[in-house]
């Protein structure tokens, strides 16, 4: 009965919110176009439920191609655009993956999907966040709201990030998975919204 609610939820919130805000997608996608070279998307490969991999869409922030510079993001990371300074800080740039919520690869609530590199180094404990569909924001994404800052004032980024932050995201992916249900999801779904105005 939870899934059942958590699908219908996730399909009726995504296409609320797109009919609502219809007009800020329009208004960003003219803006990226005109302040930056290449498209107003990024898409990039992420592992879902099952270990499934699909596109996930943002809005690009990003010079186009800086991916092949890295795949996380550090403190003033030079590779942002000037709007993608705004629409990162602000979350808007996640604003796409409601699309992703609508075809059934993400839900509102579930652990942040993971890029293939670093999921080929999650434990044999770790991979069971797979086991459920990833989302727009979990626990984790709560406690590591500022993870760009934090990163930023590593000696050595990817090392903490991997040693680190990943493993402590991974053991709140399993707590919330231990937890979930739907007021537990919708409490989050607030504490999300409260702390992105923080």
């Amino acid at each position: 009965m939870y899934l059942f609610a958590k699908r219908i939820f996730d399909i009726l919130s995504s296409l609320v919110v797109i009919a609502l805000f219809s007009w800020l997608f329009g208004l960003l996608i003219l803006i990226i176009t005109l302040t930056s070279k290449g498209g107003p998307f990024y898409e990039q490969i992420r592992v879902g439920k099952n270990g499934k991999e699909f596109k996930l869409l943002k809005f690009r922030s990003m010079r186009v191609n800086s991916d092949k510079e890295g795949q996380i993001t550090i403190g003033a990371d030079k590779r942002i655009t000037p709007i993608g300074k705004f629409i990162r800080r602000s979350k808007l740039d996640e604003l796409p993956q409601l699309f992703n919520i609508l075809l059934g690869e993400m839900s509102v609530v579930g652990p942040r999907p993971e890029v293939p590199k670093y999921v080929e180094l999650y434990s044999p404990e770790q991979l069971k966040v797979l086991d459920v569909k990833p989302g727009l924001t979990d626990l984790a994404s709560l406690k590591y709201i500022k993870e760009q800052e934090l990163l930023g004032k590593a000696e050595d980024p990817h090392k903490t990030y991997v040693e680190e932050i990943m493993p402590a995201k991974l053991a709140l992916n399993l707590e919330y998975i231990s937890k979930r249900g739907f007021w537990f999801d919708i409490k989050l779904i607030f504490q999300t919204i409260f702390g992105i105005f923080k």
